[in-house]
């Protein structure tokens, strides 16, 4: 069962059983079967000895300092924090001498952990898994984290006489309600009203999405019309936050006919879909009612993350049944080769995917809460614990961020789909293997792709790693670009191009190494999105007319955009 903050077994069950690994690494009974130990089995004692060595020498200095400090003497710390470590930035942790040694200790007592993790003669996967759930450990228990060895916390408590503390605790019972941490002021926003608000209309529905065209923005536009499949594990919202970073509304400048994805929120009526309904019913309806409309020859399509692997997938299947009704792909921070997973590696296995299986595999939901908490805990000293400090320790309420509010806004997923996901793309890693899935009843290859791609990576995406989002170059037929942008996940896409900020390298030599690539690549300043547009426009056909109304005889428009679907409580949804 969940913790009240969504917490999943996958991740408790894990934390336990690293932190047998690293005993059993240390007392001679570790053994992974598959899996090569990347320490000499005869170094693990030697290198925790050379660690401690070191720790002791690090302490000592630490304690001289402290000594010549009480003294009046002017010393150096022994140990910093990491650079764009944020959570020891107040004065106090430096000229209180004993803040100071609480920070210093807690520093080298995490090093020390940290090298015993290295130093664990154990297999790379396990060492992976030992990495990430010691980094959990050492970021909860910063001295930071405590009201009693805080203080920032300890100071606005007794500036507030105490009201701090009662608020604190105030807003922790409010979010034990909502089983997550707050982080956003979730009343600052609403969908429709602030956020997602370029105008358009829902063209069509069916149980698992509602198609919304945009409406245009210049007096011509492509012929070819543009299709986005954003994630199904987020809201699609993220591409049309506000006006100023909209991707959308970037787009239909750029003269785009624009149909956009909304994906169902799943509820227990939905706990029967699979990957084929989503491929199929979603993907492939999603492209077929678009040209429709539009009237073109061919579309022109956008994935994602997962919705750049349910796009993939449904052009697989679409080239396999001898339909070109695609001109060209467009690939944002997706994954088709899973073998470089990155930390959301550490909570797959057979026995979770197992148990997955066994319990919502073949009808149930799994928790948007969960996945959320999962994405959370990659960056947990930034996204978890910044927030228990403000929220509950200094009885703080947190800011208003448009991002943040679509972070918070979380989607659940059917079972079947679920389950079979990571089985199938992160255990197995069987979607770049040619003909080993079959979709809808039809082996699929990636390699029939044989169509114009633009493969996009972040190079600090801790969600997609950028070298394997560069793997995609490999898997797909046809002309191939790859684009890599400055930061993470989300921040390297919703990069706006009126805002001309961090950069992108492109232009490097394709082929199996992702790093020679580099080695070759430009880097270019400024927004990835005009390159982009640049390279679409080619396969975007002759100008036309802007459509002057929404959807045609067949397709009517019902309702205006951003549409039902994406509603935080959605009413009931009949007859879709």
């Amino acid at each position: 069962m969940a913790s009240p903050f969504n917490m999943p077994d996958e991740f408790v069950q894990g934390f336990f059983k690293a932190g047998q690994t690293l005993l059993q690494a240390y007392t001679g009974a570790a053994g992974h079967a598959g899996d090569a130990p990347s320490v000499p089995a005869n170094q693990p004692a030697l290198a925790l000895a050379q660690a401690q060595a070191h720790y002791w020498q690090q302490q000592m200095a630490l304690y001289t300092g402290m000594m010549a400090r009480a003294t009046g003497m002017s010393t150096e710390p022994t140990v910093q924090p990491e650079r764009g470590d944020r959570r020891f930035s107040s004065e106090a942790w430096r000229d209180n001498p004993w803040y100071s040694l609480l920070k210093q200790t807690y520093l080298l007592n995490s090093r020390l952990l940290n090298d015993m993790v290295e130093a664990a003669g154990v297999g790379e996967k396990e060492k992976n898994k030992l990495r990430f759930y010691a980094r959990q450990f050492i970021d909860s228990m910063s001295p930071a984290n405590f009201p009693v060895t805080n203080p920032d916390a300890i100071k606005t408590a007794v500036e507030t006489q105490g009201e701090s503390l009662r608020a604190g605790f105030a807003n922790l019972l409010e979010d034990l309600k909502h089983g997550r941490i707050s982080i956003t002021d979730e009343s600052a926003f609403e969908v429709g009203r602030n956020v997602a608000v370029s105008k358009g209309s829902v063209v069509f529905e069916n149980e698992l999405f509602q198609l919304i065209q945009y409406a245009p923005l210049t007096d011509k536009v492509a012929e070819r019309p543009l299709v986005i499949v954003p994630p199904c594990i987020n809201k699609f919202y993220i591409l049309d936050l506000q006006p100023e970073n909209s991707f959308v509304r970037f787009a239909c400048e750029q003269g785009q006919t624009v149909f956009l994805v909304s994906w169902r929120n799943p509820d227990a009526e939905l706990g029967h879909i699979t990957w084929d309904d989503y491929v199929e019913s979603g993907a492939i309806k999603a492209i077929e009612v678009g040209r429709a409309i539009s009237g073109a020859d061919k579309v022109n399509a956008v994935g994602w993350c997962v919705g750049g692997t349910i796009l993939s997938s449904a052009l697989a299947l679409l080239r396999a049944r001898g339909n070109e009704s695609v001109e060209s792909l467009t690939l944002l921070t997706t994954m088709l080769d899973f073998s470089d997973p990155g930390d959301l590696g550490v909570f797959i296995d057979e026995q979770g995917v197992s148990q997955r299986e066994q319990t919502i595999g073949r009808g149930g939901i799994y928790s948007g809460g969960e996945l959320g908490f999962v994405f959370q805990t990659l960056r947990a000293n930034d996204l978890i614990w910044p927030y228990v400090v403000n929220n509950y320790l200094k009885g703080g309420a947190p800011q208003a961020f448009d991002l943040l509010y679509w972070n918070a806004d979380s989607t659940n997923l059917p079972g079947p789909m679920y389950a079979w996901y990571l089985r199938n793309m992160y255990l197995e890693n069987n979607l770049c293997k040619p003909g080993r899935l079959s979709m809808c009843g039809t082996p699929v290859d990636l390699g029939r792709i044989d169509i114009p791609s633009y493969v996009f990576g972040t190079q600090d995406d801790h969600i997609v790693p950028w070298k394997g989002a560069y793997r995609s170059t490999q898997l797909v037929g046809g002309d191939t670009q790859f684009v890599l942008g400055a930061s993470g996940h989300i921040a390297g896409v919703i990069n706006p191009a009126s805002k001309n900020k961090r950069s992108y390298w492109t232009d490097g030599k394709l082929g199996d190494d992702p790093d020679a690539w580099l080695e070759s690549a430009k880097s270019q300043p400024g927004s990835w999105w005009t390159h982009w547009s640049n390279w679409l426009k080619p396969h975007a056909g002759k100008e036309i007319a802007a459509p002057k109304k929404p959807g045609n005889a067949k397709y009517k428009p019902i309702e205006p955009a951003p549409g039902r679907y994406v509603a935080k409580h959605p009413p009931e949804l009949t007859g879709a």
